[in-house]
């Protein structure tokens, strides 16, 4: 095991976000079967004083979560300097079987706890909490998933060892080389331009719709905003990249994080969340609109959401037009 401070700080948030969502789930099964706000109860007291507590907990930790993926991107590229062959996060990642399905749960935990995140900010605007069992529930179903990334991050970090040779990114991600990525890089260009831009249209479309008070628009825009971050990070590995490198053989996902290229992947990563966490909420939250205690907050509150989405991907577009335009490259 390799442990740098950025390896600690990921292993110790990692086991406290899982203790704390370990407890967090203790509690909730407790609220799912005996809250009861109409009740003066002692219990009911206790429940309320302590969901408060757990609430804002929790809260620290999925935020934690998303800065998390980012760190662990960050300590995968910074650490690739001590593996042979080795020459991003890409090579760093495939030194054992466990790098690639940590930063995809990762990605996962970081989608959902973003949406946990907005549905528990939406619950709190409400003086009744209604949907306290449905967070508490959908908490229930992440904290497998935290716990299963904790168990995955730790043999990854475990399994880290200097001497060990590992494969470059042009070995794990050239469009000639067969890697990973090897069915992107064979996809017909013109019909992955013509789903991201498509995928891209629908979800301004309907979010501009929705924005404007068209209700029934909100479940197509956050369906599309879903679709959109998954074409969007296809579109950047089969295509994208290869304007940034200017090379029309490389597609690794990772080099952009490097400095020769402007940081530019870390901007395009979070943007990406940015626009697909806001877009899933606010199907998530759609059906409960009519709620009496949420009526007056929630529609307010669900446009703000798709605006944020909206821009975000608008930023990821525009990032994408711009490198597109003045890169030298030019695929066919």
């Amino acid at each position: 095991m390799i442990l740098s401070p950025p390896v600690i700080a990921l292993t110790l948030g990692a086991a406290a976000t899982s203790l704390l969502a370990i407890q967090a789930s203790v509690l909730g099964v407790r609220i799912i079967r005996k809250w009861d706000l109409a009740s003066g109860s002692e219990q009911q007291l206790q429940l309320e004083k302590r969901t408060y507590l757990i609430s804002t907990l929790m809260a620290c930790a999925f935020t934690f979560q998303i800065g998390s993926l980012f760190l662990f991107i960050f300590t995968a590229e910074d650490l690739h300097r001590l593996f042979v062959g080795a020459m991003c996060a890409a090579g760093t990642l495939n030194v054992n079987t466990f790098g690639y399905p940590t930063i995809l749960l990762k990605t996962a935990n970081a989608l959902l706890g973003g949406v946990w995140l907005i549905v528990n900010d939406a619950d709190n605007r409400a003086s009744d909490y209604p949907l306290i069992r449905k967070k508490y529930l959908f908490l229930l179903m992440l904290t497998p998933l935290l716990l299963a990334e904790a168990v995955l991050q730790g043999a990854y970090f475990a399994g880290l060892e200097a001497d060990v040779i590992t494969s470059c990114c042009g070995s794990l991600f050239g469009s000639e080389a067969g890697g990973p990525s090897v069915w992107l890089a064979d996809l017909p260009l013109k019909a992955l331009w013509t789903a991201f831009i498509a995928i891209l249209a629908i979800t301004f479309g309907s979010g501009m719709l929705f924005y404007r008070g068209r209700t029934r628009a909100g479940a197509i825009f956050s369906l599309a905003a879903l679709v959109a971050f998954f074409i969007s990070l296809a579109a950047l590995i089969s295509f994208i990249s290869p304007y940034i490198y200017e090379l029309p053989t490389h597609h690794c996902p990772f080099c952009i994080l490097q400095r020769e290229y402007g940081y530019v992947g870390y901007f395009l990563y979070a943007v990406l969340l940015g626009g697909a966490a806001p877009g899933m909420a606010v199907g998530a939250l759609l059906p409960f609109r009519r709620m009496k205690s949420l009526c007056p907050v929630l529609p307010p509150f669900l446009r703000r959401l798709a605006l944020c989405s909206l821009v975000a991907y608008a930023f990821f577009a525009l990032v994408s037009a711009y490198v597109i335009s003045f890169s030298n490259l030019s695929l066919s």
